[in-house]
């Protein structure tokens, strides 16, 4: 709703102030001219980006007319999801292998789709774990390997929005571009003999085509790529707060204080309280108390260390 209204606002104020002025809608509609400045910035799109960096910007973009954020329930399912996964690997970390392997496939994984839903967090998640399970890693050199990786996620993640910036940064040039060639025709029809009505018409035409770039520019793609920069933020968050987990569980933490550091870095607008963390575990080992004796998230597991060192 709210880029609704940005849209709505932006256009009312714009064109709508321009016909109280006493301008008319087919003055400055000018396909020629839209052809020229819009064709001129996707081909620089194309032109200036791999393959992967485009096709991680229309999936961007996708994201934001669908509006798919991470709201509560995703940070809900997360923080789940790593609780179950900790428990299971109180066991031995190669108890994790039926699920880190195939998540897919994985019942644990089933009950949280949101997160299935999301290729790179998934990954990232399973790949770590089969890190942790590979051998013995202290805190500080697992926290130094995912710091790198996160570093890498988002430097790629963000390009795509510094590529639009780029391109909205050079609208008002594409529209200058067409304003120019609109005047070259304009002084081709003066030396021709075209009377003055006719050269203002086509003076007025190639005017036309700077304030489509200049509107392009600050109202269309520079909100675009801002909003894309917000939407590879929560998705960076998700991923930082599985490091905190991750590093806090391989520290020796208990599974409810590793999945407490990690709801800290969710943001303020969807962070659950720590009793509310409290009361979705809860319920969770309320479901599978009925058939076995739940220990509390707090407790340690005599030898669990030994365990996951191995």
């Amino acid at each position: 709703m709210q880029p609704l209204i940005g849209i709505l606002i932006i256009l009312g104020c714009v064109f709508g102030g321009f016909m109280l002025h006493g301008g008319s809608f087919k003055v400055i509609w000018q396909p020629v001219e839209l052809l020229i400045i819009m064709g001129a910035g996707l081909g620089a799109i194309v032109l200036g980006n791999p393959r992967h960096v485009l096709s991680e910007m229309l999936l961007q973009l996708k994201k934001l007319v669908k509006r798919d954020h991470h709201g509560q329930e995703f940070q809900r399912q997360l923080l789940l999801l790593m609780y179950e996964l900790l428990q299971a690997a109180a066991g031995g970390l190669k108890a994790l292998d039926a699920h880190v392997e195939a998540p897919q496939q994985s019942v644990l994984f089933q009950r949280y789709p949101l997160i299935l839903n999301e290729p790179k967090l998934l990954a990232f998640i399973v790949d770590n774990f089969r890190l942790m399970a590979m051998g013995k890693i202290s805190a500080h050199e697992l926290e130094g390997v995912l710091e790198q990786e996160l570093e890498a996620i988002q430097d790629e993640l963000t390009q795509p929005s510094r590529s639009l910036h780029k391109i909205a940064e050079a609208m008002p040039g594409f529209g200058i571009l067409a304003a120019v060639l609109g005047i070259v025709m304009a002084m081709n029809q003066v030396a021709d003999g075209a009377g003055t009505g006719e050269i203002a018409i086509m003076v007025a035409a190639a005017m036309v085509g700077t304030f489509i770039g200049i509107f392009f520019c600050y109202g269309v793609l520079d909100p675009l790529s801002n909003m894309m920069k917000q939407l590879v933020h929560e998705e960076l968050a998700s991923l930082e707060s599985v490091k905190v987990v991750l590093v806090t569980h391989v520290a020796g933490k208990p599974p409810l204080l590793a999945i407490d550091a990690g709801r800290r870095l969710v943001q303020l607008n969807i962070k659950p309280s720590f009793a509310q963390l409290e009361s979705w575990i809860e319920a969770l080992s309320g479901k599978s108390e009925q058939t076995t004796p739940r220990r509390r998230a707090t407790d340690r597991v005599p030898g669990e260390g030994d365990r996951r060192a191995a």
